[in-house]
C-alpha cells in the first residue's frame, strides 16, 4: 500500500498541471474538468450547472411488459446529458415515429467464466462481475484489447463456446429463465452481409426468414428498422463488396447489420464492437443511431475498445474492465470521478475512454521500459508515470470499497427482488417458408454474382469448345472408338476440376449461413434445400449448352433421347461434384486449403476412372476398394459410353462385325446390359444425395452443434448447483 501511495502521489503531482482550470484557455465544450467542492461531486461538463446526484427507482408493474424506471429530475443539464447531450432535430412532416419498443432489464451476478485450457477450466477469463442494463439506456462494456468485453457480451447473450464455462447468475426482469428467440438481438463484430442485395431487400428477405405472419406486415418492420438505423439514404443501393464493387462504407455496413437485428423489435440488442473499423465521424453517427434506439425503450449493450470525447458522453453506463476483473460500473461521468478517487484524474485535453485504457493497458508498460531514456520538449515521454498493474490494483480496491459499488449491490437487489414479465417467444416463419424464401433469394444472389455460375459456364464453354474442336472429325469407325473414350474422359474430368472456381462463393455461402444460423434465423436442412433448390436451375444452365456443342463436335449418335441422356448425365455429374465441393468448404471453411484439397480429391478421382488403367485392372485394397468405386467419374463416363455404344456394332473386314461393347473392351470396362447406364445414373444420384447428408452432419456439428453442447454443459451446471 505504501507503493501504490507513493506512486499515486507521483501521478497527481505529474499531472496537476495538466488538469488545473485555470492552466488553460477553454476551447470546447467537451473538455472535462473537476469543479471544486466535495471530492464525491460527479465531474461535469464545463458549461454544466451544479447538480446532485439522482435517486433511481425501478418499479416493476403487474401485468405491465417493461419495467419503468422513475427518475427524480433535479436539472435541465442532467436530463440533457442522460438523454445523450445532443438534441435531437425535429421530424420533417409525414416522416416515420419510430414505434416504442418494450424493453427488459438485465442484471448479471457474481459472473465468472473459465476457459477449457492446459489445465481443466483453470483459466478465469471473467471473474465475479456484477452490474446491470436498464431499458432505454446504453450501457457499454470498455476495456483493453483481451480484458474479457467480448466473453462477457457473449455470457449476457447465452453466446459462449462450448469450451467455455459460465458461474454465477443472469436475471432478465428478475427472472433467471433464458431468453426466448426474437427477445433479444446480437450483432457480431465481423460483419457478414449480401454485398449482391440492396439495404432494402437483404432486410425484407431477413424478415421472410425470421417473422411468422403476411408479408405485408414484414414490409413495414423492415421500413421501421431502416428508419431507426437511418439508412433512408441508402436503402435502395447494393451493399457491394463483390465483384470488385466498393459498395456501402463500413458505418452503414455496421448499421445494416444491425437493423436485420431489429426486424424482430428484440427487448435486448447486444452489439460486439459496433465501432470497430469506423472513423470518427462514423462512430459519432452510429452512436447517435443507438442513442436513438434506446430512446425508443430497448436496452441496449455493447462492447467497445475506445472513444472520441462526443461519443463518451452519450453512455449512460460503463462497466469498465481489465484482465477480467471489474475496475468499475456505474454512470459514465461517475467513472471519471472514480479515477481521480483513486488518483488518476483526466486531463483536460485528454479524452476520457483514451484516459481510461491509458492507465489500465498493460501494453504501454512496453512502450515505457523502451522510451524511458527519451525526453521530448514538454519533459517526460509519458505523462502517467504510474506502473499500469499498480493502477489496476488501486483502482480494482478503491472501486470495491466506493459507494459506487455498494450502490450496484443496492440496485440488483431491487431489479432482482420481484419477477417482471417473463420474455415471450414471437414465432418463427413456417420450415417451408423459409426454404421458398432462401431458394429465391439464392436465385438472385447467383444471378446477380458471376463468381457463382457464371464465370464456371464461360470456363465450361470455352473448355467445350476447345476438347471439340481437338477430338473433331474421328467418324464412326472402330478406330474412332479410343478417340471418343479419350474425348469423353477429358470432358468429364475437367470440367469437375474446372468447377473449383466456384469455391469462394461457395464459402461466401456458408459465411452467410453460420451468420444467419448463429441468430436462429434459419436451420441447416433448410439452408440445405434452399441452396439444391436454387443451384438447380443454373446447373441446367451450364449443362445443356456444354452437353450440346460437346456431343456434336465430338460426332457422337444423332439421336435425341441419347442426347438427352448426356444432358442428363452430365447435368448429375455437376450436382455430385457440387456435394464434394460443399463437405470440403464445410470442413475447411478456407479458401487455400479447400482449393488445395478439392485439387487433391479431383486428381486421384481422374487416376483412378478407369481410363489410364481399366477399372478391373487396379491394383489392390486401396485403388479398387474405394477409390475407384467412390469416384463419380467412372460412373459418368461408363454412363456416357454405354448410351453411346450399346446396341452398336462395327465392321471388321468384309464379313464379321463386333458389337460396341467387344470394341470397347480393350479401352474401357462397361456392362453389356442394356440397363446399366442407368444403373450409374441412379448411383450419380444416390452420390448427389449422400454428399449433401454429409454436409447436413458436418454443418450441424460445426454450427448448430456448438447451441447444443453449450445446452447439455448449462444442464450439467444446474443440476451440479441443485445438488
Amino acid at each position: 500500500m505504501e507503493e501504490i501511495q507513493s506512486q499515486s502521489d507521483n501521478y497527481r503531482s505529474s499531472s496537476s498541471s495538466a488538469s488545473s482550470p485555470a492552466s488553460r484557455v477553454p476551447s470546447s465544450n467537451f473538455f472535462y474538468l473537476r469543479k471544486p467542492g466535495s471530492l464525491r461531486q460527479p465531474i461535469s461538463f464545463e458549461d454544466s450547472p451544479e447538480w446532485e446526484d439522482t435517486d433511481i427507482d425501478v418499479r416493476v408493474e403487474e401485468g405491465g411488459d417493461s419495467i419503468n424506471i422513475a427518475t427524480t429530475p433535479v436539472s435541465a443539464s442532467l436530463s440533457k446529458l442522460n438523454s445523450g447531450s445532443l438534441p435531437s432535430p425535429p421530424l420533417p412532416e409525414g416522416a416515420n415515429v419510430v414505434r416504442k419498443i418494450a424493453g427488459a432489464s438485465l442484471v448479471w451476478k457474481d459472473l465468472t467464466v473459465t476457459i477449457k485450457g492446459k489445465r481443466k477450466y483453470s483459466d478465469k477469463v471473467m471473474k465475479s462481475s456484477n452490474g446491470y442494463a436498464l431499458p432505454g439506456t446504453i450501457t457499454v462494456i470498455m476495456g483493453p484489447a483481451k480484458s474479457g468485453k467480448s466473453t462477457l457480451l457473449r455470457a449476457l447473450a447465452g453466446r459462449l463456446p462450448h469450451s467455455a464455462r459460465m458461474y454465477g447468475e443472469v436475471f432478465v426482469n428478475g427472472s433467471k429463465s433464458p431468453m426466448p428467440y426474437g427477445s433479444y438481438g446480437f450483432v457480431e463484430r465481423e460483419i457478414t452481409l449480401i454485398g449482391s442485395l440492396t439495404v432494402r431487400e437483404f432486410l425484407y428477405y431477413s424478415a421472410l426468414l425470421q417473422l411468422p405472419g403476411f408479408f405485408c406486415q414484414k414490409k413495414s418492420v423492415v421500413e421501421d428498422a431502416i428508419h431507426a438505423m437511418s439508412l433512408g439514404d441508402c436503402a435502395n443501393k447494393l451493399i457491394g463488396g463483390y465483384c470488385n464493387m466498393k459498395g456501402l462504407p463500413n458505418g452503414d455496413r455496421r448499421r445494416v447489420s444491425i437493423a436485420r437485428e431489429l426486424v424482430m423489435r428484440p427487448h435486448i440488442l447486444f452489439i460486439d464492437e459496433p465501432l470497430y473499423h469506423l472513423d470518427s465521424v462514423s462512430a459519432l453517427l452510429m452512436m447517435v443511431t443507438l442513442k436513438k434506439l434506446a430512446s425508443t425503450g430497448c436496452t441496449v449493450v455493447f462492447t467497445i475498445y475506445q472513444s472520441s470525447t462526443e461519443v463518451f458522453g452519450l453512455f449512460d453506463r460503463i462497466c469498465l474492465l481489465s484482465n477480467g476483473n471489474t475496475l468499475f460500473f456505474g454512470e459514465t461521468l461517475a467513472c471519471l470521478q472514480h479515477f481521480s478517487n483513486a488518483g488518476f484524474p483526466c486531463p483536460i485535453m485528454q479524452s476520457p475512454s483514451d484516459h481510461f485504457l491509458r492507465a489500465i493497458n498493460t501494453d504501454f508498460d512496453k512502450i515505457i521500459a523502451m522510451c524511458k531514456n527519451w525526453q521530448d520538449d514538454n519533459g517526460d515521454f509519458s505523462s502517467v508515470n504510474m506502473d499500469t498493474a499498480v493502477a489496476i490494483r488501486t483502482l480494482e480496491a478503491t472501486y470495491k470499497s466506493s459507494a459506487d459499488a455498494a450502490a450496484v449491490e443496492t440496485m440488483i437487489l431491487r431489479l432482482t427482488d420481484k419477477e417482471g414479465p417473463v420474455l415471450k417467444s414471437k414465432g418463427k416463419a413456417g420450415a417451408v417458408t423459409r426454404v421458398a424464401v432462401l431458394t429465391w433469394r439464392s436465385l438472385l444472389i447467383m444471378s446477380r454474382d458471376w463468381k457463382y455460375y457464371w464465370l464456371r459456364l464461360i470456363l465450361y464453354m470455352i473448355f467445350t469448345l476447345s476438347v471439340g474442336t481437338v477430338f473433331s472429325g474421328s467418324g464412326h469407325s472402330l478406330s474412332s472408338v479410343a478417340t471418343k473414350v479419350a474425348a469423353i474422359f477429358v470432358f468429364v474430368s475437367f470440367t469437375a476440376l474446372l468447377s473449383i472456381s466456384g469455391v469462394p462463393a461457395v464459402i461466401k455461402e456458408i459465411k452467410i449461413y453460420a451468420s444467419e444460423e448463429s441468430n436462429h434465423h434459419l436451420g441447416t436442412l433448410v439452408f440445405l434445400f434452399g441452396q439444391l433448390l436454387s443451384s438447380i436451375p443454373f446447373l441446367f444452365l451450364i449443362s445443356i449448352p456444354s452437353s450440346v456443342v460437346f456431343y456434336f463436335l465430338i460426332g457422337l449418335r444423332d439421336e435425341f433421347s441419347l442426347l438427352m441422356y448426356f444432358m442428363l448425365n452430365f447435368f448429375m455429374c455437376l450436382l455430385v461434384n457440387d456435394g464434394i465441393m460443399l463437405v470440403v468448404v464445410s470442413l475447411w471453411q478456407d479458401v487455400f486449403w479447400s482449393t488445395l484439397t478439392l485439387i487433391c480429391i479431383q486428381v486421384v478421382m481422374m487416376l483412378a476412372a478407369g481410363y489410364f488403367r481399366i477399372r478391373n485392372a487396379l491394383p489392390g485394397p486401396v485403388w479398387t476398394y474405394p477409390v475407384s468405386y467412390i469416384a463419380f467419374h467412372t460412373y459418368s463416363i461408363q454412363g456416357l459410353l454405354e448410351n453411346e455404344y450399346i446396341g452398336t456394332s462395327f465392321a471388321v473386314g468384309q464379313v464379321r462385325t463386333i458389337s460396341g461393347y467387344q470394341a470397347l473392351s480393350s479401352a474401357y470396362h462397361i456392362s453389356p446390359d442394356n440397363n446399366a447406364k442407368w444403373e450409374n445414373l441412379l448411383i450419380l444420384f444416390l452420390m448427389a444425395v449422400g454428399y449433401r447428408i454429409l454436409v447436413l452432419v458436418l454443418l450441424y456439428f460445426r454450427v448448430g452443434g456448438k447451441k447444443c453442447i453449450r445446452k447439455i454443459l448449462k444442464c450439467n451446471e444446474d443440476s451440479n448447483n441443485a445438488r
